[in-house]
């Protein structure tokens, strides 16, 4: 269980609640700054809003967040040079930073230096706090052990570039605790939140992870951004039952934050009211905080939205550029949404006027975007289901 300790953050604006990082010496704002989804200009994901972008993350530090989480994929590459620049001006002292590895890359073990050393440059420091062996599968993680990777985390943490190690995960239950048990990690990443209780590592693995004393980060809190949209009404109704003046996103994050093992939760926040509100919550919710009615109200309203949604899609993008042209996630989107907001005649128009290429009728099968789901989803016949549904509107 984890410990909530209470602090004022640097401005003494407000109270800001942190949690012990596992059996680490340090602490985490429950709220984590992801860098995954952060402002672009003109729809182009590789091309980051970058005044707007430090700004947001800025603002977030200045009010209590000090865990910065980023990727060498993230925005096509370029979300380590934002952050880099973003933690300039005596931000850098101020949080821990996070990146990642991007172990399907590797493919002999200088690889990792190679990368590795990329990514200090781009992120412009001299270590990094939290290093993370990226999406891990079981396929993954016996390639890279294969290549020595343990004696490479073990050497950098030595020579003091890596402060601490972990990794984020996505495939089965199984997988998880054996990668837990293979090396004396400091933390884990998983995916969790209402609809996934029970995917991947799921609550089994959460605990499985806290109870080893990892600190245990939670990514996809909001499933890419559904979970904050406003559900159909019926779902909607069940919410304000109960308190009406939560927002889907703060009864989302909220039952996370009410699970101890959990140390801190990760956004993709783009916008400032969304940044406002999360540390909001993130300051409201300790662990074990909900009351029966709240959980119970949490718990209806779930069901009800696992009957409506379609595709278990995270936006991620991992599947992204598709071969010919096709926006996967935007695709899904529409067709959860659809169903979810009880909209079939909206979401249908926004299908048939996108662009043709951009269609999930444009998909020729190739199977590229299978292979590079961190769901596991069965993309080119969704992409048959969605066209059926919304094209012929």
């Amino acid at each position: 269980m984890c410990n909530i300790i209470i602090k004022k953050c640097e401005r003494g604006i407000k109270k800001v609640k942190y949690r012990k990082f596992g059996k680490t010496d340090f602490v985490t704002s429950a709220l984590g700054f992801g860098c995954m989804r952060l402002p672009v200009i003109n729809g182009d994901h590789g091309k980051i809003d970058e005044e707007n972008s430090i700004k947001l993350i800025r603002y977030g530090i200045d009010n209590g967040i000090n865990y910065i989480d980023t990727a060498y994929p993230y925005h096509n590459g370029m979300s380590e040079v934002l952050v880099g620049k973003a933690l300039k001006d005596g931000y850098r002292e101020k949080v821990k930073l996070a990146t990642k590895m991007p172990v399907w890359l590797m493919e002999k073990y200088e690889d990792f230096d190679k990368y590795f050393n990329e990514q200090l440059k781009k992120l412009d420091t001299e270590y990094v706090d939290l290093y993370l062996l990226h999406a891990l599968s079981k396929e993954r993680i016996n390639k890279v052990v294969s290549l020595g990777v343990l004696d490479f985390l073990n050497e950098k943490v030595q020579q003091g570039k890596i402060k601490y190690v972990g990794f984020s995960f996505h495939d089965k239950l199984s997988v998880f605790k054996d990668i837990v048990d293979l090396y004396p990690w400091d933390f884990c990443q998983i995916q969790y939140n209402i609809l996934d209780e029970n995917y991947q590592a799921g609550k089994e693995g959460l605990k499985y992870a806290a109870s080893k004393g990892l600190g245990v980060v939670i990514m996809e809190p909001l499933r890419g951004g559904l979970l904050a949209k406003t559900p159909a009404k019926e779902i909607m109704d069940v919410f304000k039952s109960c308190d009406d003046t939560k927002s889907p996103a703060q009864w989302a994050l909220s039952w996370i934050l009410n699970q101890p093992e959990v140390s801190v939760i990760l956004s993709g926040m783009n916008d400032i009211n969304q940044i406002k509100e999360n540390i909001d919550t993130a300051d409201t919710v300790e662990a074990g905080s909900l009351s029966d009615k709240e959980l119970n109200t949490i718990e209806n309203a779930k069901q009800m939205l696992k009957k409506k949604m379609k595709v278990g899609c995270t936006a991620c993008e991992y599947c992204m550029p598709c071969t010919v042209g096709v926006n996967i996630p935007k695709n899904f989107s529409l067709y959860n949404f659809s169903s979810m907001y009880d909209d079939l005649e909206t979401y249908s128009k926004q299908y048939n006027s996108l662009d043709k290429e951009v269609r999930a009728s444009a998909c020729i099968e190739c199977g590229k975007c299978e292979k590079a789901c961190p769901q596991h989803l069965p993309i080119r016949s969704l992409l048959k289901e969605v066209n059926n549904t919304l094209g012929r509107q």
